[in-house]
């Protein structure tokens, strides 16, 4: 059932707690909805509230975007950073409501993202990293004009993320991924980043992995 109560529309699955259930945000990616991602719910350990939330610019026909990208061959892939800074803002601020409204531990949140979703979740973990703990990023970018300034200066040693992504990928080229582990190194940041033989997507082998990197910090 959608939830439409909060800042953003999503979808529950709840926790085998009662209370302070370690807080699992999945974030979709670019033309899909909260239904994509809620699929791995069933597979992830049961003591995680799961919610799966849906992005705020409907597209047409169907689907969601966090941001709009405009796809003019002349310009390349180029993203409207203003609505990717409102949407980022927008998800630290669901966090704060969802931790108020269910019965999970806000000292115990974490964010999955594919694709766009991965991208806004790096965002929002380095402007609001007091709101998150682990990161799971997936198919995604560091995209540092959403970012705020002196990141070289905050304290991010409570963060730690998975990255992954596919060595085929031909919607976000792999060599954008690479960027990720030296640029989260500079800043001190924990991390894991692994690739897969696949193309935008996420193999099996990868959703094993990440799920024993969730399973070993909740």
């Amino acid at each position: 059932m959608l939830h439409t109560s909060l800042a953003l529309d999503h979808l529950i699955r709840e926790s085998s707690l009662t209370e302070n259930a370690p807080l699992l945000i999945l974030l979709h990616g670019y033309g899909s909805d909260e239904n994509d991602l809620f699929s791995f719910a069933a597979e992830l350990p049961e003591e995680l509230f799961i919610i799966s939330v849906k992005a705020p610019y409907q597209m047409q026909p169907y689907g969601n975007a966090w941001y709009a990208i405009n796809f003019d061959e002349v310009k390349g892939k180029w993203s409207d950073n203003e609505q990717a800074k409102s949407s980022r803002d927008l998800i630290a601020t669901f966090i704060d409501e969802a931790v108020a409204e269910y019965p999970v531990n806000k000292n115990n949140v974490s964010l999955l993202g594919f694709s766009q979703g991965s991208i806004l979740s790096y965002a929002v973990a380095l402007t609001y990293p007091e709101k998150v703990k682990n990161i799971v990023a997936l198919s995604g970018y560091i995209n540092k004009d959403i970012f705020p300034e002196n990141i070289e200066n905050r304290d991010y040693s409570n963060l730690d993320f998975y990255c992954s992504h596919g060595s085929a990928d031909q919607v976000i080229p792999v060599n954008w991924a690479r960027l990720t582990p030296p640029f989260l190194d500079s800043l001190h940041i924990k991390h894991q980043y692994s690739e897969f033989p696949v193309e935008h997507g996420v193999a099996p082998q990868n959703f094993y992995q990440l799920k024993d990197w969730i399973e070993k910090r909740i």
